[in-house]
């Protein structure tokens, strides 16, 4: 069976990739008796993924000083690993149903061991951006052929199995920046990479020894020529804006505007490619189909607010108060907490509220926390002010993620996967842009701490931007 995306209102994991397997009856065929052994193997690599999306978080500034880099080009570390599995996941998914899960798990399980030796061992940011890249290739595949491994080995259970597999995934980025931030603290950024070398290589081995050889499928389609289009769409936009923070560069420097008008034509390339192709990366309904243009924009601007400022609210820590990177790093642990408190409660709800008024209320209160945090502290230390405001934006996210996401799914039942990646999609270019902008001006920046604080002003305006856009939204109430 093909691994699928599923609607993240199944949990509070929504801000990491799920997903469902497709396919006739769930009863009827057995369950492996190698079952348990595979799971632990597969959510192993899961984990890693996962904790590596976001571990980089906490050592910005370290990274930055290490290598003599600008912040503009450390920040490409956080941004090329979400841009890798992007675009990674759909293909690895139909590679594995065409030669075999294992083979694909297997050689993806190597690609990130050996891309994160050579992530610890970089002499310079441009090396680490690029092995990086390498490393987010081989973790972007674990999540579409674990899943489908997981699928086969658990049978009629499958959706169950599948259901806890992919629960794994919000775990490793609670998890990523304080281990981060322990790492970073007692040893150096380098470990951050090395210590995967050795959980990779046995990773390795179990795979090999455990996991069975599923049969491959005829020959799937695969649109790598619109993957590539959109990946040098994106990468173009985000040199030419990464540029800006160089040197003395302006927005008339012919290095930026001649990133961004390949940028520009690499993107219309993609979409006339995307309007001709039979099977396209992104199917084009969706792009601009009834209803489709305003989701997409609101998962752009909201992945732009959200992701943007969970990736630098560690580096605004250090940076303005001088907070440790260990401590640094449990300010995202205090947003997921409460991210995932309320998203279990508010799924419940949709029925009742609809999607509207908790799409609009968490939107406010996002909002609200991120204006918390850009103001000075009042009454509490500074680490107890900015864990109360990064709380206040998990809530709202808890809040506006299950509905924001079911919303786009009522447009077209019948399209679950290609919606939930298509989600997936425009909400993490909209959190590289914002990374990618943020950082650029940072640079220039005399006092880093104080500017980010008004970048958080600015996203949060954003938010308060996108209400409007949540009245065209469906609003069911009593059924789906």
């Amino acid at each position: 069976m093909e691994p699928q995306s599923l609607p993240a209102a199944a949990g509070p994991s929504s801000d990491g990739p799920t997903t469902v397997v497709d396919g006739p009856a769930l009863g009827g065929d057995e369950p492996s008796p190698k079952r348990w052994i595979v799971f632990p193997i597969v959510s192993i690599a899961l984990l890693m993924a996962s904790i590596d999306q976001t571990i980089v978080a906490t050592a910005l500034i370290a990274i930055q000083r290490d290598l003599g880099a600008q912040l503009n080009w450390s920040g490409w570390t956080i941004t090329i690993y979400a841009l890798g599995q992007i675009l990674v996941m759909p293909v690895a998914g139909r590679l594995g149903d065409q030669f075999g899960r294992k083979k694909i798990f297997l050689l993806a399980a190597v690609l990130f061991t050996v891309a994160s030796l050579a992530c610890s061992l970089a002499d310079n940011i441009y090396l680490l951006v690029v092995f990086r890249a390498f490393q987010a290739i081989g973790g972007g595949a674990f999540m579409p052929t674990a899943t489908g491994i997981v699928a086969e080995q658990f049978g009629r259970d499958r959706d169950r199995a599948v259901g806890m597999f992919t629960s794994i995934f919000p775990i490793g980025g609670i998890l990523g920046p304080i281990i981060g931030g322990v790492i970073v603290t007692y040893w150096s950024w380098r470990e951050i990479f090395l210590v995967n070398v050795p959980a990779g290589i046995l990773l390795i081995l179990l795979a090999w020894k455990f996991i069975p050889h599923s049969a491959p499928k005829k020959a799937a389609r695969i649109d790598l020529v619109g993957a590539a289009l959109l990946a040098l769409t994106i990468l173009l936009g985000m040199y030419g804006i990464s540029s800006l923070g160089s040197g003395g560069a302006s927005p008339s420097d012919p290095l930026f505007i001649a990133s961004e008008v390949l940028a520009l034509v690499f993107g219309i390339l993609f979409v006339r490619h995307a309007n001709r192709a039979a099977d396209p990366f992104i199917p084009v309904r969706l792009l601009r189909g009834r209803g489709f243009g305003v989701m997409n924009a609101i998962n752009l601007l909201y992945g732009a607010a959200v992701l943007g400022f969970g990736a630098l609210v560690p580096l605004y820590a250090e940076a303005r108060y001088g907070i440790q990177p260990l401590e640094a790093g449990t300010l995202l642990t205090a947003r997921a907490v409460g991210m995932i408190c309320v998203a279990g409660l508010a799924v419940f709800a949709l029925r009742r509220t609809g999607y509207r008024a908790p799409m609009i209320g968490g939107f406010l209160l996002v909002a609200g926390g991120m204006t918390i945090m850009s103001l000075a502290p009042h009454g509490l230390t500074p680490y107890a002010w900015l864990a109360a405001a990064a709380a206040v934006t998990g809530i709202g996210m808890g809040l506006s993620i299950p509905a924001s996401n079911n919303a786009s799914l009522q447009l077209a039942p019948d399209q679950i996967s290609a919606i939930a990646g298509l989600r997936g999609m425009f909400r993490q270019s909209g959190g590289i842009i914002a990374v990618s902008v943020t950082t650029a001006i940072l640079s220039h920046a005399a006092n880093p701490g104080v500017a980010q604080a008004h970048s958080f002003i600015v996203f949060a305006a954003v938010l308060v931007l996108i209400i409007p856009f949540a009245f065209m939204v469906p609003d069911h109430r009593g059924s789906w």
